[in-house]
């Protein structure tokens, strides 16, 4: 096999959760011009129809290999039937991208709710439940099976803020008081983190069975964030500037393909050098 055809994954069944994300269908475009199948889940099914007509129309000829599948990747009972269901339609499912996350946004005046002598409870029951007990539920459903059947991949989305901790400078606003400033909330961070020991956890588990697992650390995505906010992060990244939506992709063809073979367990830190400083 050449090196070039280790990085092929035709016939491969990729299930992404968080599908109908910008990041969802960047990860779905590199499974399919590889060769694979990309199979969508989320639990907003509009976005998810919309994100499947538009990958179909954006890829042509592959977009009889696109599918979604709406579900919440919280619920233990979901999970079980949803899964249940794409493999009764392809059989077996040989990679697995967690990529499904909240991230909640930055409020403005009042009771600043990001902060963290004001972060709410069910928002961080919330948004782990979608960043960390979806991974694991989601993991133990197909990778329990990849196991069972030779073999398989699991790759976890992190992010560079699961491996250091929010620079709450850049969000600060002229004029307001220390406790009224925005920050980036603390479960974001702590989900990502987390989504590293899960991979480290299942690596091992599964290292005798086939299974890698493996996770990438992407920094922040251009995605028209305002002006004030873009000069102040990438001041921090020593390329100067944010990621565009497309420079994960061949990083996430190369750990879900047999390019990374003997690789298991680590964490990939994509992020223009930013945790260099």
């Amino acid at each position: 096999m050449s090196v070039l055809d280790k990085f092929r994954l035709d016939g491969k069944v990729c299930v992404i959760t968080g599908g109908a994300g910008l990041l969802g269908e960047k990860h779905a475009e590199a499974i399919l011009e590889a060769g694979g199948e990309a199979v969508l889940v989320d639990s907003n099914e509009a976005k998810l129809a919309a994100a499947v007509i538009s990958l179909s129309a954006k890829l042509h000829d592959r977009g009889d290999r696109i599918y979604g599948y709406p579900f919440d990747i919280t619920d233990e009972e979901a999970v079980f039937s949803g899964v249940a269901r794409i493999r009764g339609k392809f059989g077996s499912i040989d990679i697995l991208i967690n990529n499904a996350a909240n991230n909640p946004k930055l409020e403005k005046g009042g009771k600043n709710l990001t902060r963290l002598e004001n972060f709410p409870m069910q928002v961080w029951q919330d948004d782990f439940n979608v960043g960390v007990t979806g991974a694991f539920l989601m993991s133990r459903e197909i990778g329990t099976r990849m196991a069972e059947n030779g073999g398989g991949v699991i790759l976890n989305i992190a992010s560079d803020l699961a491996v250091i901790a929010p620079d709450q400078r850049i969000y600060r606003k002229e004029g307001l008081k220390d406790n009224q400033q925005p920050v980036k909330p603390v479960i974001y961070p702590v989900t990502k983190h987390a989504l590293i020991g899960l991979t480290k956890y299942l690596a091992t588990y599964w290292a005798d069975k086939g299974v890698r697992v493996n996770a990438i650390s992407p920094g922040g995505v251009s995605n028209h964030q305002p002006e004030e906010f873009v000069e102040k992060l990438t001041n921090l990244i020593p390329m100067g500037r944010m990621a565009n939506p497309d420079e994960y992709q061949a990083a996430v063809l190369f750990l879900c393909s047999d390019a990374s073979s003997y690789m298991t367990g680590q964490n990939l830190i994509i992020d223009g050098g930013r945790t260099c400083w």
